[in-house]
């Protein structure tokens, strides 16, 4: 449904696509492999946006990607990462790992705890194709972003303490408490998604609940918490 006045468009989580492979139970902000929607192929640069639930002990076997700037966000458990590059890390719950896949790269990952493990999986298309690949991970405390939007990942360089990708784009990420209210400007041109890990809030007075999505063009934006609210932002080209 979208909201022409305030340029918000809410795509409800139980609108989105919808794959349960029994080690893997995944939603699909945008189309993804058998979901396919048109009119969901992506939001600028931003291509996929996929909310997975990992069963304990599984995961994704070893598998390649190229040219794509992807960023894991743990909600909660912890996902272990191993690449062709000889990296490997575990990035536990409100942590982030990103991976540049450039010319190309094989990775695996898998969840070796005895809980679920769930996570956003985001792709961005990168400013430029080709180069080496490239993996990092880092832990970004809750505490530090009360109230306010951190920058988690970036492709600008003024943002220094921000995990690097290869994409003029932002992952940001807050913790609101219920009252609690932060804006945010979206620049002309550019794009903005914004998903409710957990809680609810008000975009502009549109009601945002848990796991659903939010699509945002340009302007200024008010996010209010209706209950306590841990939210992630990516903002792109």
């Amino acid at each position: 449904m979208t909201d022409t006045r305030t340029q918000i468009d809410v795509r409800p989580f139980s609108s989105l696509g919808h794959a349960d492979h029994g080690w893997l139970d995944a939603r699909h902000h945008f189309s993804f492999a058998s979901y396919h929607d048109p009119a969901r192929m992506g939001w600028g640069a931003i291509r996929v946006w996929n909310d997975d639930t990992i069963a304990p002990q599984n995961g994704f076997p070893p598998h390649p990607h190229s040219d794509m700037e992807i960023i894991t966000y743990v909600r909660s458990g912890a996902i272990t990462h191993q690449d062709s590059m000889g990296n490997r890390g575990r990035t536990g719950a409100g942590d982030v790992q990103v991976m540049s896949a450039g010319s190309g790269v094989r990775h695996a990952e898998y969840n070796l705890e005895a809980e679920p493990t769930t996570l956003f999986q985001i792709w961005i298309h990168p400013r430029s194709s080709g180069g080496s690949p490239s993996w990092g991970a880092k832990p970004f405390p809750k505490g530090d972003r009360s109230g306010r939007f951190v920058t988690l990942a970036s492709g600008f360089a003024e943002d220094g303490d921000a995990l690097p990708i290869r994409a003029d784009a932002r992952v940001l990420g807050a913790t609101l408490q219920q009252g609690e209210r932060v804006t945010y400007r979206v620049g002309e041109g550019r794009h903005a998604y914004l998903v409710a890990a957990t809680g609810a809030v008000t975009v502009d007075g549109t009601a945002i609940g848990t796991r659903d999505g939010v699509a945002l063009r340009g302007g200024d934006y008010e996010i209010v918490a209706s209950e306590d609210a841990e939210l992630v932002l990516v903002d792109a080209e």
